[in-house]
């Protein structure tokens, strides 16, 4: 009994962490073009559209006001229309990225908004272009802050993946339903609790590590 149950535990954490990294790297490169978007079109940003910058900042509100598991089945044909499926672990990616995008480019917006306006001001007195102002001034002076809002997006996306393993995606959650709820196999439920807490515990103790590698101010 023991073998087979560790198998079904080896598979489950295999597909939540299928569906956390994979979902992350859509989040990550997608929040991070969003966040850029927003704090560059600002009144007062390297090229200001107000109206640009105010019909972003209306659909971020938007998709961050909605609950996860609403959205998830709001986006089925959507799932099935890019995947061809809504089952499974690649079917609740889709529905991953579109919960945490919006989540991941708020919190890396305010972190590049935190920036010494001076150093930008400086950057534009030596004739520097846009985009040499965002590689070589905005990204490096923010990245303590947006590696740690990419911590806060992981942990959140383990949480949301276990949403969704309940709902058919497979996973760490789909286990602890499985048999910990439905067989009343209580032990199951913990030991997930357990592999959860250790997966957030090890992603914050990493990001911690990261984000004071690469803040100079140390």
């Amino acid at each position: 009994m023991l073998l087979p149950m560790a198998d079904k535990y080896f598979k489950a954490l295999g597909e939540t962490l299928l569906m956390t990294t994979s979902a992350c790297a859509v989040v990550f490169a997608a929040g991070m073009v969003l966040a850029l978007v927003l704090t560059m079109t600002a009144p007062g940003g390297l090229a200001p559209r107000p109206r640009l910058h105010r019909t972003l900042s209306v659909l971020v509100n938007m998709f961050r006001s909605i609950p996860f598991i609403i959205l998830l089945v709001a986006m089925l044909p959507v799932t099935r229309m890019i995947v061809g499926t809504t089952m499974g672990t690649w079917a609740a990616v889709v529905p991953l990225s579109a919960h945490l995008i919006p989540f991941f480019a708020r919190i890396s917006q305010v972190a590049l908004n935190e920036i010494d306006p001076g150093l930008v001001e400086a950057a534009r007195a030596m004739g520097c272009r846009r985009w040499h102002i965002v590689r070589h001034v905005l990204l490096p002076e923010a990245m303590p802050a947006i590696i740690g809002g990419a911590t806060v997006t992981v942990i959140a996306m383990i949480g949301s993946s276990a949403m969704a393993g309940a709902v058919g995606a497979g996973g760490l959650g789909d286990l602890a339903i499985r048999y910990g709820y439905e067989r009343y196999e209580t032990a199951v439920m913990f030991h997930v609790i357990a592999i959860l807490v250790t997966l957030v515990t090890l992603v914050q103790f990493a990001g911690e590590r990261l984000a004071r590698r690469f803040d100079h101010r140390r």
